[in-house]
């Protein structure tokens, strides 16, 4: 029956086939002017039915809410769909997901599924067909527009520390390497910076250099304000003398900064001890803990004043009552100034030794020639005040004063050997002992030599053979003189130098109003100008040798004149005297008339009032030539 029934379809289909039907007419055909009117030019044209704009906009619309467009360089934003150990999986609404390393995300330690991040378009298509994108230069882009708006707003910013550098740190926010000063890391010193490498810290921008491209972030000042907040707190429960435990904080050299539990105050190193330190870490470390006194604080400028040595008892206060004036006491030097020394005879007691009471020694020196900071010194108590806790102490007192035999050690007329201290105007300090001095007058330094400063005569250091001239016990005054110790030799002078006596010796000097001639170490001469003529009528010069009459000698004033003129005036003279003899003796003989004599007295009279001296030149003249 069913192959019946396919015979007969297939039949039906050969009739349908065989049987052809007569064309019917076209739409264009039945109604060419509908057909024109209602025809599809664009397609016609274009190939595609044209879109109504209103399903046009709405299809825009759909892409722009679902598809980033891949060709942009615009920052976009998108969502982590996955993360592996190596990268971030992204979704931005693209034709594919794209990745991004995980080491652009080393700020973000955190960052996990359902996270939104800016990303930027790298590549839009790799080898295997993957959009490959980047943070770090999303980041860039609009870091600076980022950080500009934190420092204007005062906003907190999420910063990673990256590595440590000099002065500080250097810190990622929003892409840009940025500083942080190591006093802005928080309000107390940091001792190990490497504990904030690789962490994440919430910083506010400071200071923004454009034309550097500088940021400078800071941690501390997020705390500052709150711990400003806490001071104030604290600081208006605080009272005077009040006990409180605290925390070493910082030391410094003037004092010791201490955590008092969210507000620090300062102990200054007087208040550390009441002896003296050097530095405070002499008596406290860091860290440590200890009980500290309130002396005074400041609500307004928050400043606390603590001190250490008000918890213990004064220790002039425990001295003992025993200990009075004229008691040895042992102490350590612990300062020295040029006036004295301090001696700490106990703990927080000291005592000032004078550089006056060093030695009996008058001579001013300073306390540093007698001892230095550290010695143990022996000393005896010249005053004592308890009241005002002050102490004066002598060293000299020690040892006998020397004055007390000066009389049987420093005799008149003894002969001792001193040193030169110091020089003044008049004189020469002479130290024969420690605690001896005497002066020694320049007038007394030298017999021969004429001395304006004694620093011509010797030197501060030298030793000098002294003789005691003048002693006054009560005064303790003793007076020297050097040139004693020899015997005066204007004694001898005054013979070998008598008046008229004729010494050769050559000019030395052309002085003011004539010359001086050196005789010997010790006697210089001096030659008036009228007395400089020679028997020619010239001058003597300087370096020419001659022969000098003395016509004057004073022992009192060491004062002796010489002339080179009187020596051949005086040769003259005798000539004369031996001429007037000789023409004596002639006239007797002859008896010559009265005229005769008169004739040789006034030749003879002529001749010693020097007017026959250039008949002799021309005779001598006359005879050389």
């Amino acid at each position: 029956m069913a192959e019946n029934q396919e015979k007969q379809a297939e039949d039906q289909v050969t009739i349908e086939a065989t049987t052809v039907e007569a064309p019917q007419p076209s739409e264009a055909q039945k109604n060419p002017e509908k057909f024109l009117k209602e025809f599809n030019w664009h397609n016609y044209q274009e190939g595609i039915d044209e879109v109504d704009d209103k399903q046009l906009k709405e299809f825009e619309k759909l892409v722009e809410e679902n598809f980033v467009d891949t060709l942009d360089d615009e920052v976009v934003e998108g969502t982590v769909i996955h993360i592996t150990d190596r990268d971030a999986i992204i979704d931005i609404n693209a034709k594919s997901e794209g990745v991004i390393s995980l080491n652009e995300f080393r700020y973000n330690p955190d960052l996990k599924v359902g996270d939104k991040v800016e990303v930027l378009i790298d590549v839009r298509e790799d080898a295997t067909g993957q959009l490959v994108l980047s943070h770090r230069k999303a980041r860039v882009i609009q870091a600076w527009d980022r950080v500009n708006k934190a420092h204007e707003t005062g906003e907190i910013v999420n910063g990673f520390v990256k590595c440590r550098t000099k002065g500080g740190m250097i810190v990622d926010v929003f892409g840009i390497e940025a500083f942080l000063p190591g006093s802005q890391i928080d309000v107390k010193p940091i001792r190990d910076y490497d504990q904030y490498v690789n962490k994440t810290m919430e910083f506010k921008v400071v200071k923004i250099n454009h034309e550097f491209k500088n940021v400078v972030v800071s941690h501390k000042a997020l705390i500052e304000a709150d711990i400003e907040e806490q001071k104030k707190e604290i600081i208006g429960q605080l009272e005077k003398g009040q006990v409180l435990e605290g925390v070493v904080k910082n030391i410094t050299s003037y004092g010791v900064f201490i955590d008092l539990g969210g507000v620090d105050g300062l102990v200054h190193i007087t208040d550390l001890s009441w002896s003296r330190i050097n530095h405070p870490n002499e008596i406290v470390d860091l860290d440590q803990k200890l009980n500290v006194v309130i002396l005074d604080f400041d609500e307004d400028k928050s400043r606390i004043q603590l001190g250490l040595k008000q918890l213990t008892k004064h220790p002039w206060e425990a001295l003992a009552d025993s200990v009075k004036v004229g008691d040895k006491v042992k102490g350590k030097v612990v300062v020295i100034a040029d006036y004295g020394a301090f001696i700490e005879v106990a703990d927080g007691v000291e005592g000032l030794i004078h550089v006056s009471e060093m030695s009996w020694s008058t001579h001013l020196r300073s306390a540093q020639d007698f001892v230095s900071v550290g010695d143990e010194v022996e000393a005896v108590i010249l005053t004592l005040d308890r009241e005002d806790r002050k102490m004066s102490l002598g060293i000299k007192q020690l040892t006998p004063d020397p004055w007390t035999d000066i009389t049987s050690k420093y005799p008149l007329g003894s002969k001792h050997t001193g040193i030169v201290r110091n020089f003044t105007n008049f004189g020469v300090f002479v130290e024969l002992e420690e605690g001896i001095d005497g002066l020694i007058y320049i007038s007394d330094l030298s017999w021969t030599k004429k001395i304006k400063h004694p620093s011509e005569f010797c030197a501060v250091g030298d030793k000098l053979d002294v003789i005691v001239l003048e002693l006054d016990v009560e005064g303790r005054k003793l007076s020297l003189g050097h040139k004693q110790t020899t015997d005066n030799p204007w004694d001898k002078y005054e013979k070998e130098f008598a008046l008229n006596t004729t010494h050769k010796a050559a000019i030395s000097e052309i002085v003011d109003k004539g010359a001086t001639v050196q005789f010997n170490d010790d006697i210089t001469a001096f030659v008036p100008t009228r007395h400089l003529e020679k028997e020619d009528g010239s001058k003597l010069k300087k370096g020419e040798e001659a022969e000098f009459k003395i016509i004057e000698f004073s022992k009192e004033f060491k004062r002796v004149v010489a002339s080179h003129t009187a020596v051949f005036r005086a040769e003259e003279a005798k000539i004369v005297k031996q001429a007037v003899k000789k023409a004596e003796a002639a006239a007797a003989e002859a008896k010559p008339t009265l005229g005769d004599a008169n004739d040789a007295l006034q030749a003879l009279k002529d001749k010693m009032d020097g007017k026959a001296a250039k008949p002799k030149k021309t005779t001598k003249a006359k005879k050389s030539e």
